[in-house]
């Protein structure tokens, strides 16, 4: 336990140039204390201490602004920077060297079952504000811009960015964002706009009908 103490507070010092000592790190950052009772959360969940879990879960989220559930799977080094309304779902699966900053959610739609949020590879940094949503997987060394909203997998090594969000870089290359999978899905944004302008038109069609006959 002391040894993984250590680490996180490492971790921490390694990313947050603000950081000066391991004591202000152990007893200030919300971040740290979020993981280190989340770890203690998801022990009572594993030994079919439900309530207990939930109850030390909630706790943390009014300690410290960061809501874990108890069921979320969490590597080494996770480091969460600031840390308010950030939301980590019970699904999530983050690997080993990942990096959190305020706001994120790793999230699911309302549309699965079972497997319900995302999972996050090694050393993938989030930004702020981001959301990324769904079971689907971040690779390694990926980054999320902050106010992303991520909705499908992202390749390893790459930078994604926007609402969607899109890969524009790849393995330290640009990618053009108006590739053959972009295409199709502003192709399928054009037709729902269609279909939409084409019920609307419908709708009004019938009122007039509807009009004219009072009228008669």
């Amino acid at each position: 336990m002391f040894e993984r103490i250590k680490e996180d507070i490492r971790a921490v010092r390694d990313r947050d140039p603000a950081a000066r000592h391991a004591i202000e790190i152990l007893l200030l950052y919300p971040g740290l204390k979020a993981v280190r009772m989340h770890r203690r959360s998801s022990w009572c969940l594993r030994h079919n201490l439900p309530f207990l879990a939930r109850y030390i879960s909630q706790r943390a989220v009014r300690k410290t602004g960061i809501e874990i559930h108890p069921g979320a799977t969490i590597g080494r080094r996770l480091f969460i920077d600031h840390g308010a309304g950030v939301v980590i779902g019970e699904t999530a699966e983050i690997g080993d060297d990942v990096t959190i900053y305020q706001g994120v959610t790793l999230g699911g739609t309302g549309k699965d079952s079972g497997k319900r949020h995302p999972t996050i590879g090694n050393g993938v940094i989030i930004g702020s504000g981001a959301k990324v949503l769904g079971p689907f997987k971040v690779g390694d060394n990926s980054k999320i811009a902050a106010g992303s909203v991520a909705l499908r997998e992202i390749p390893p090594n790459s930078t994604a960015v926007g609402v969607p969000a899109r890969v524009v870089k790849r393995d330290g290359q640009r990618v053009d964002i108006h590739d053959h999978t972009d295409a199709q899905d502003l192709v399928s944004q054009e037709i729902c706009q269609l279909l939409r302008r084409v019920h609307n038109l419908e709708k009004e069609l019938e009122q007039w009908k509807q009009e004219q006959q009072q009228e008669k």
